[in-house]
């Protein structure tokens, strides 16, 4: 059976700690989109970990893990992260990457930053670590892949004509020094002896996994609102974000993906630029992030300050639906505890009418959140297993939040370890 994990609103939900749990009984893990632009943080027996490119089930001995053809590949991130996961205790895992996965490149780092600085006060948030320029050139198919690290004469082919491109855009755009064609292949080179032993045909892996009856998780990256199609573009990813492109990223047939779970936060927090319309701001911010879960609310790649906001049923039941959804997983509901009262955006007031249909970005621009305000639960709900010892007020809270949302919530998470989770 295949089951995909995703994130329903901007990313920074929780992701890491319930692809750790199902990857428990799962036979796969596969990321099948993005890059090391964001993190998924998880916290088990070996410790805290901050994966970027390692799918969430590298602590999971039994469990095969796959970056997919869909998956933004930089390669000396990837070889830095498994030898630290390695480092800190956990068994070497099982690894494999996509043949005709594409490599990050280090021009694309450099393409990011330098687009970043010219855009100025007109940024897009980026994490600067070259994703919009990866999947433009992988569009353009001057993109590298995997398996092209091993036709030499071909290879040395490519690197010649895609200086000649990008090194017109470096020096007459901006302004700065081209690439050295020989250091370029020289680079594709080490890469090749570093991903050589996790080179396969993942698909025609997963596709047989598939026929004898083996559990597969789908890893999403990020969530519905970053989504290039239906997030808040243009302040989006580069990559799909839904779990209907796990088919393409993991290559599998879509009606394969038979599970879609996705995972929402008991209040709302996002990384970078782009329309956040219950987000809040000054100390009220502050105590939220500062309450987030051991760490606080700071992003796992980029340790910026999470911008906070108060649970949005708008944005979430819009992602669900983005999603397909068929169950859903509220997190962190244990970084409520200190409110006194709690604060849910059940609908949008856009230039006086209000609506709980999640608009385009240029009505999103203009939409005020409508509140409703709950009574908070004022006490420690880590270590409670029964949704029903819960206090009354967050019993409450979950409930008109599954209401809200259209789709039944199966888990609530209330603490940051692997074990605390309330079943539903």
């Amino acid at each position: 059976m295949v089951k995909a994990i995703v994130g329903a609103n901007w990313g920074d939900e929780g992701k890491g700690k319930i692809t750790d749990m199902f990857a428990g009984d799962a036979d796969i893990v596969i990321r099948f989109q993005g890059g090391a632009n964001a993190g998924h943080t998880i916290i088990n027996n070996y410790g805290k970990f901050a994966l970027h490119l390692l799918p969430s089930g590298v602590c999971s001995p039994n469990t095969l893990n796959i970056i997919g053809n869909g998956v933004a590949f930089d390669v000396k991130k990837f070889k830095n992260e498994l030898e630290a996961v390695v480092a800190a205790g956990v068994p070497m895992p099982k690894i494999l990457v996509s043949e005709r996965a594409q490599i990050l490149m280090p021009y694309h780092i450099m393409l990011d930053e330098y687009e970043e600085m010219r855009l100025a006060d007109k940024q897009f948030g980026s994490t600067k670590s070259g994703i919009a320029p990866f999947y433009s050139d992988k569009y353009a198919k001057i993109g590298f892949q995997v398996c092209e690290l091993f036709d030499e004469e071909y290879l040395k082919e490519k690197v010649a004509n895609v200086c000649t491109l990008k090194n017109l855009i470096f020096r007459h755009v901006y302004g700065k020094d081209g690439i050295d064609e020989q250091e370029l292949f020289n680079t594709l080179m080490e890469y090749r002896e570093i991903v050589k032993p996790y080179v396969a045909d993942t698909a025609k892996i997963v596709r047989q996994a598939i026929k004898e009856g083996k559990n597969i998780l789908l890893e999403g990256q990020l969530g519905s609102l970053k989504d290039t199609d239906f997030g808040i573009y243009p302040m989006v990813t580069s990559s799909s974000t839904l779990a209907g492109y796990g088919a393409v990223g993991a290559g599998i047939p879509p009606y394969e993906i038979k599970d879609i779970i996705a995972v929402t936060k008991a209040y709302s927090s996002a990384v970078g630029a782009g329309e956040f319309v219950s987000e809040i701001f000054g100390e009220e911010a502050e105590q939220m992030r500062i309450h987030g879960g051991d760490a606080g609310e700071y992003g796992a790649t980029t340790h910026r300050p999470r911008r906070m906001g108060w649970f949005d049923c708008v944005a979430t039941r819009y992602g669900c639906e983005a999603q397909g959804a068929t169950q859903a997983v509220l997190t962190a509901i244990d970084c409520l505890s200190y409110l006194d009262e709690i604060k849910v955006c059940v609908a949008y007031d856009i230039d006086g009418e209000i609506t709980k249909d999640f608009p385009v970005t240029h009505l999103l621009k203009k939409a005020k959140p409508v509140l409703k305000t709950f009574p908070g639960f004022k006490c420690d709900v880590r270590g409670i297993k029964e949704f029903d010892k819960l206090p009354k007020e967050a019993k409450d809270y979950v409930l008109f939040i599954e209401k809200e949302i259209g789709v039944p919530i199966t888990m609530v998470s209330n603490g940051p370890g692997r074990e605390e989770i309330i079943y539903r």
